[in-house]
């Protein structure tokens, strides 16, 4: 009987779209769909009833459909409050014929609730009703859901192409006022622009790096974080708490990357907030169980998405400045997109329990002219995600890990990971602002950071990484050298010494690495890499011999740290043609010869009072 009574009482509410936009008054403050769950023919009906209405707002987060009521023609009518700004918005708003918003998703649903924002018709797009008369919202439950709950009319486009997806996202036909039927397809969504595949590539690396097999992802609105999920193809047991998710997530999750068998909250299921994508996602989606999706209000709580342990969140940014300030909204004084979830996403996954916030970009824009990493943010651009809490951020040139860093070592951090192009003019800035020291070295910074020697091997019991040292590495190595004994720093340095300066540390990080090379050392302790150990050559161009030397923290010493980085200095001297190795050291130091003996190289030693000369050749046996 019951089934009846809600297949009677949706009868009684179908009507013709141009009929249901009739219901719409002059005045109403109208709520539109989010992005590919805008409901087409509603709004073509709205508009064809356009000369009936006047002074309507229309609020929407991000439209990615026709916008006809955002033209000019139309201005006694239609007045747009975009609470996230899509491309096709972007002229209206900055033209002032639309109005922007700035709000995080998280807070979209108390301006509802609290009636700073009342909603008289929500237009909605839902899946046709199941057997208890209940639609789902299928590819945007969002804010939609919640406008829905708080509109005084609710009218529903009914599609039998939105899918059916689990979650707190349904309602039921008495909740709805009026009843549209169409079959149009629904809106896809595609990449605003191409990134260079191997920008893309180089990206995707280093954030493979920073993701673990188990992790909780969160993949922010944009090309780049999108494009980017599919490098992360070697990962396992990956789960997804996320505010949009596209056909990248149902890719890993079809190749079984995604499983969410890690997960601490959800586990195993896919939870999301809306989908954009294409036609194969919405159809994979429907009835498919482990996609739940749920209002804004909830996937966007930094509270709900801190109790995901492992909660990566990654998203993207437009220019980031050297003390990591972050802007992903403003191009200057015009509005691009919006506050989003970017910050929601980012103090929740602070919170979590090993947690990663990571914002991924390309270190230049328009082909190559400018540069993303910027001294200051341009002139009008708003702080989208404030510098306390930016943890990394990642370019094609690397990593720069900023939370907890002094502004000094945040500037050089991210000098570091901007084109190469730019760093000259980056580092002049940095000094003319006293951001770094007036004497910085910009050897490191010009030259290439020769990644295809980073490496990690077992030892110790312990993963110990060892790569080439960079300009960030000083503060570290300033740790190291103080935790030295007195005996460890004689043997290395043949003489007492208390004091270990700042141009001395610089000198061994800040280098041409065509010309010197420092390997550094390091563990994680927790969630910091400590430095336990360096290696350096200093290369004599004249002769073509590079003069080594060697220290390894005391609780390290005798673990194969030292031989594994004379490994590596031997195999960077081969390929760069050196003719031989050079070291001093004293006669006492038995481990030190017995470590160059260890090579297999041809070594010759030449004993001056107490400190043997040693020599040797690359290349003799």
């Amino acid at each position: 009987m019951a089934g009846q009574d809600w297949r009677r009482e949706y009868r009684s509410k179908l009507c013709k779209a141009e009929e249901a936009a009739r219901y719409i008054r002059r005045g109403d403050t109208v709520f539109i769909g989010t992005a590919c769950g805008e409901p087409q023919a509603l709004v073509k009906a709205m508009i064809s009833e356009a000369e009936h209405l006047a002074d309507n707002e229309i609020v929407q987060t991000l439209s990615l459909g026709l916008t006809p009521y955002a033209e000019e023609k139309f201005p006694d009518q239609f007045r747009i409050n975009a609470l996230f700004i899509g491309p096709n918005m972007r002229q209206a708003v900055n033209d002032g014929r639309a109005d922007y918003t700035p709000i995080y998703l998280s807070e979209i649903e108390q301006l509802f609730e609290n009636g700073d924002i009342t909603i008289e018709s929500a237009l909605i797009l839902v899946s046709p009703p199941d057997e208890e008369g209940y639609c789902s919202f299928g590819v945007s439950v969002d804010i939609t859901k919640s406008a829905a709950e708080h509109a005084d009319q609710v009218i529903a486009e009914v599609n039998p192409n939105v899918p059916r997806v689990g979650g707190d996202s349904l309602i039921h036909i008495s909740e709805i006022d009026h009843i549209v039927e169409s079959n149009l397809p629904l809106l896809e969504w595609t990449q605003e622009r191409e990134e260079d595949p191997e920008v893309l590539s180089r990206i995707g690396r280093h954030l493979g790096e920073l993701v673990s097999d188990g992790d909780t992802l969160q993949i922010g609105y944009g090309t780049t974080p999108n494009a980017v999920l599919k490098y992360l193809n070697n990962k396992k047991d990956l789960g997804v708490h996320t505010e949009m998710f596209s056909d990248g997530i149902m890719e890993l999750t079809k190749a079984g990357v995604i499983t969410g068998r890690k997960k601490t909250l959800h586990k195993g299921k896919i939870v999301a907030s809306f989908m954009m994508g294409s036609k194969r996602l919405y159809d994979w989606a429907n009835n498919n169980d482990t996609v739940e999706m749920h209002p804004s209000a909830y996937t966007n709580d930094p509270y709900i998405i801190s109790r995901n342990d492992g909660m990566v969140s990654i998203n993207t940014a437009l220019e980031v400045d050297l003390t990591g300030q972050v802007c992903a909204d403003q191009i200057g004084h015009r509005f691009f997109s919006g506050l989003g979830g970017q910050v929601d996403f980012t103090r929740g996954a602070a919170k979590s329990k090993g947690g990663k916030p990571i914002i991924v970009l390309p270190s230049t824009a328009m082909d190559g002219t400018i540069s993303r990493v910027v001294a200051h943010l341009e002139e009008g651009a708003g702080v989208t995600t404030p510098r306390g809490d930016v943890h990394y951020v990642v370019t094609e040139y690397g990593v720069a890990e900023l939370h907890g860093k002094s502004i000094m070592q945040r500037a050089i951090a991210m000098i570091n990971i901007a084109h190469p192009k730019f760093r000259d003019e980056l580092l002049a800035h940095a000094k003319s602002l006293h951001l770094v020291y007036a004497d910085q070295s910009d050897l490191a910074l010009k030259s290439v950071y020769p990644e295809q020697y980073e490496m990690v091997a077992r030892l110790a019991d312990k993963d110990v990484y060892f790569r080439p040292a960079k300009a960030t590495d000083e503060s570290m190595l300033h740790e190291l050298f103080y935790s030295f004994s007195d005996q460890t720093v004689y043997q290395r340095y043949m003489a007492p010494k208390k004091r270990f300066s700042h141009d001395e540390l610089a000198s061994m990080v800040n280098i041409d690495y065509t010309i010197k090379m420092t390997i550094i050392a390091l563990v994680k302790e927790k969630s910091t890499w400590r430095a336990i150990g360096l290696a350096t050559y200093d290369l004599d161009r004249e002769r073509n011999t590079a003069e080594v030397a060697f220290i390894v923290h005391d609780k390290y010493q005798g673990k194969g740290i030292g031989s594994t980085m004379m490994e590596q200095l031997i195999k960077i001297g081969r390929e760069r043609s050196i003719k031989a190795f050079t070291a001093e050291t004293l006669s006492a130091n038995v481990r030190m010869l017995e470590l160059f003996y260890r090579t297999g190289l041809k070594v010759e030693t030449r004993l001056v009072e107490d400190t043997y000369l040693v020599n040797m050749d690359l290349w003799a046996k």
